[in-house]
């Protein structure tokens, strides 16, 4: 098992900086652009309420420890797009160098230099710090919490382990799915524990010490919750009921989370989508092989973060939303890349030719940097959801005697975020009473792959009598909003 961390000189710290401004570069360009549903969802319910009020419910829409920063930040500067985004740049840049961290717990500096930079460049990550939510600040907190958890099993002190039970809490605090990544790293305790690490003369602190830091996470948190307790059961019991109603099933189906995860994460590249996946897959085995020499438990805690999550969604019938394993992306990340040299020095080795080592790693890497650039691209090339530019051009472009309709689930938003006077179709039979109506009417359809499998009037409507207006495409999977008119 790795011993200690490799030496740092002023050139890895000059290209950490450096790879720091890249990402907050890339995560600052654009970041006015138009609020996408749940993150109007985020300030409506919960960073526009007072103080006292944003603790008064549980809403598995909101990530608690993150919205009180954008309120923060809110407030100092202004009820602007990018002030609730703002803490989302910070802890995506923070993570960038967290993982740098981590990377060096794994391998050494020129791993964590090429980890660092391709999670700056990533397209999820860049997607995730523009995002008025809470899910760069949740890996953030779970990464640092996994460093501390690496250190302390290797050298179990009390500060290590008690920082890890901040971590912890924060992690917890910001989304409780953040749960499952400490619970992940729990089972893997255990299993050091039954499989005989940490015998002898330390098994005392080793057992004791990640107690305490369990003691702390646990105290942080219930007092954290302590005013919404009551609701949070609650809570997952309605996503339950909402998730088996759902026209979307394949949302449950981790064979759709899988593939959903590859769509967003290559795009639209064709054949080379297969030759992207292949060689992924294959790097991340090496990595793998590769890790375990230095730090055996890295990529175990990795895929039982996978399995719990999978388990307990499944077990609460939860959808199966591929955010879930954001935490995942980086640690991911760093196992292509060990993977990446590991694999470049098993084949220098089978050829017989091991000064090709070198060349190969960096012809890899090489390689890894040019596709990140390329998809981090599409992150730019629209919003993530354009409500506010459907709005404009209906508003601009409605006559007198026109009935405005939003299709569920943004009737209530437009109303409430955009003081629309538009009324809403929340199902099937509400559109057939509101297009049984005569007179000009203008739809407004928010999530198209959702409403025309919930609605399929609408869709036949869409294809046929329906003139399509607008359509204003969107990065968010479904995120297009389409406009219609009947004249």
């Amino acid at each position: 098992m790795k011993q200690t961390s490799p030496m740092l000189g002023r050139n890895d710290l000059a290209i950490l900086l450096f790879i720091l401004l890249l990402a907050a570069v890339l995560r600052s360009a654009g970041l006015n652009a138009p609020l996408w549903y749940d993150e109007i969802r985020t300030v409506d319910t919960h960073v526009s309420l007072p103080w006292s009020e944003m603790m008064r419910d549980y809403s598995m829409n909101h990530h608690y420890f993150f919205s009180m920063k954008a309120k923060l930040v809110s407030q100092v500067f202004g009820d602007q797009v990018w002030a609730y985004r703002f803490p989302a740049v910070l802890f995506g840049v923070g993570l960038v160098g967290v993982i740098w961290w981590l990377a060096r717990e794994v391998a050494d500096n020129k791993i964590a230099h090429v980890s660092a930079l391709l999670v700056a460049l990533s397209y999820h990550q860049v997607w995730f710090s523009q995002n008025a939510r809470g899910y760069t600040e949740l890996a953030f907190w779970s990464t640092l919490g996994f460093i501390f958890f690496l250190r302390g099993v290797r050298q179990p002190t009390t500060g290590t382990w008690i920082a890890f039970g901040f971590t912890a809490a924060a992690a917890v605090f910001t989304h409780l799915t953040g749960a499952f990544f400490f619970v992940a790293l729990g089972i893997i305790w255990l299993y050091c524990l039954a499989i005989g690490l940490g015998r002898g003369t330390v098994t005392r602190a080793w057992v004791l010490h990640p107690l305490m830091g369990v003691a702390v996470a646990l105290v942080l948190v219930l007092l954290a919750y302590l005013p919404i307790l009551p609701s949070i059961a609650g809570t997952v019991g309605e996503v339950s009921a909402t998730s088996a109603v759902d026209p979307m099933q394949e949302y449950q189906n981790p064979l759709w989370t899988i593939v959903e995860g590859l769509r967003t994460a290559v795009g639209n590249t064709g054949p080379l989508m297969l030759f992207i996946v292949i060689g992924g897959l294959a790097v991340i085995v090496f990595g793998a092989v590769g890790a375990h020499v230095t730090q055996p438990l890295f990529f175990p805690s990795i895929a039982m973060h996978i399995a719990v999550t999978l388990t307990l969604l499944l077990s609460l019938e939860m959808r199966i939303w591929p955010r879930f394993f954001f935490v995942d992306i980086g640690p991911v990340i760093i196992l292509a890349v060990v993977g990446c040299r590991h694999g470049a020095d098993v084949v220098a080795r089978w050829v017989r030719q091991p000064q090709f080592g070198r060349p190969l790693f960096a012809l890899g890497v090489m390689a890894m940097i040019v596709v990140s650039v390329l998809l981090v691209q599409r992150n730019y090339s629209a919003p993530k959801q354009d409500l506010a530019g459907a709005f404009e051009l209906v508003e601009e472009t409605r006559n007198p005697s026109d009935r405005i309709y939003a299709i569920n689930p943004g009737g209530p938003l437009f109303e409430a975020h955009f003081d629309a006077d538009w009324r809403t179709i929340g199902d099937a039979h509400e559109y057939s009473e509101a297009m049984a109506q005569p007179g000009p009417v203008m739809l407004v359809v928010l999530f198209p792959g959702r409403m025309f499998r919930a609605i399929p009037d609408l869709k036949r409507d869409a294809e046929g009598q329906l003139e399509h207006v607008r359509e204003f495409p969107g990065t968010l999977g479904d995120g297009d909003v389409l406009v219609y008119r009947r004249k």
